[in-house]
C-alpha cells in the first residue's frame, strides 16, 4: 500500500481529531457493513498519511472495530470545501475522562499527534464520544459537563485552533439502561445537551434509537454508520472558524 509523509501532500489535510474510550475507538463487528473507502479520506498512523481503512484505531488490535469517522469523513468528502479529509484517531477503550484532562497522559499523547499532524493540514474539529467510564457514579456524572468544558478549553489553546473550533460529542448510548455498571449515564447525557447550550463551537450528536452490538455497552457497526452521519450534520450546522 503507498503511504505519503506529510510533507509530501498534494493537498492540505482537513483534519479531524477522533478522541475519547472504545465508542470512538469503534467496536462494531467488521463483517455485518460494507467497508467504506475514498481516495480522497486519509488516517494519520505512524507518522504517516495513510489511506484510510477500518479500523481507524489500534488501542487493542484484538476488539478494534468499525468506528464513526469513517461515514463522518464519507458525508463531509462529497461536499464542496471538505476535502482531502485526514483522520487522526487518538481514541482509547476503556478510559475516564480523567485521562484526557489537561496534564493527564492521553491528552498530552493526543496534543502531540495533532502537533505532528498539523505539517500536512489544518484541524478543521475535534470529535469526542466518552463517558461509559464516567457514568457508575453521581460524582463523575454531575461533575462531567464542567471537567469537559476545561478539556475543550485546553485543547484549543493548546493547539492554536481558535476559542470556538468546531467539537462534536455524541450522545451515551441509551440501551445502557441495560448495563451493569453506568447507572448514571442519563445524567452525563443532560450535560452533553447543557453544554451544547452554553459552549460556543460544541454540537451533541443524538444516539436515539441506535442499537448495541449485543453487549449493552459498544454501538453495533450498523448504528456507528448512522452516528457518523449524526456527527457530521451536527458539524455543519457549527460555525466554521
Amino acid at each position: 500500500m503507498q503511504t505519503q509523509a506529510a510533507g509530501n501532500m498534494e493537498k492540505r489535510l482537513d483534519i479531524f481529531l477522533l478522541i475519547g474510550q472504545s465508542n470512538m475507538a469503534g467496536r462494531g463487528r467488521m463483517n455485518e457493513v460494507s467497508a467504506l473507502r475514498h481516495p480522497r479520506i486519509r488516517m494519520f498512523r505512524g507518522g504517516e498519511w495513510l489511506p484510510a481503512a477500518e479500523p481507524l484505531h489500534t488501542d487493542k488490535p484484538e476488539v478494534a472495530g468499525v468506528g464513526l469517522g469513517m461515514s463522518f469523513a464519507l458525508d463531509l468528502v462529497g461536499r464542496d470545501g471538505w476535502s482531502p479529509i485526514g483522520l487522526l484517531p487518538c481514541a482509547v477503550g476503556g478510559t475516564p475522562l480523567s485521562r484526557w484532562m489537561p496534564g493527564a497522559d492521553l491528552y498530552a499523547q493526543a496534543v502531540a499527534a495533532t502537533r505532528a499532524a498539523q505539517a500536512a493540514g489544518e484541524l478543521k474539529g475535534i470529535l469526542w464520544h466518552q463517558g461509559e467510564a464516567d457514568a457508575g457514579s453521581a460524582a463523575d456524572a454531575d461533575s462531567y459537563g464542567a471537567r469537559l468544558r476545561d478539556m475543550i478549553f485546553g485543547l484549543r489553546t493548546e493547539l492554536a485552533a481558535g476559542r470556538n473550533i468546531p467539537v462534536v460529542a455524541g450522545e451515551l448510548g441509551h440501551f445502557l439502561e441495560n448495563f451493569d455498571g453506568c447507572g448514571f449515564f442519563r445524567q452525563v447525557n443532560r450535560q452533553l445537551h447543557e453544554l451544547e447550550a452554553s459552549l460556543p463551537g460544541f454540537a451533541c450528536a443524538s444516539a436515539d434509537g441506535l442499537g448495541d452490538n449485543g453487549d449493552a455497552l459498544h454501538f453495533s457497526a450498523a448504528a456507528l454508520r448512522e452516528f457518523g452521519v449524526r456527527y457530521a450534520r451536527r458539524f455543519l450546522e457549527l460555525p466554521q472558524p
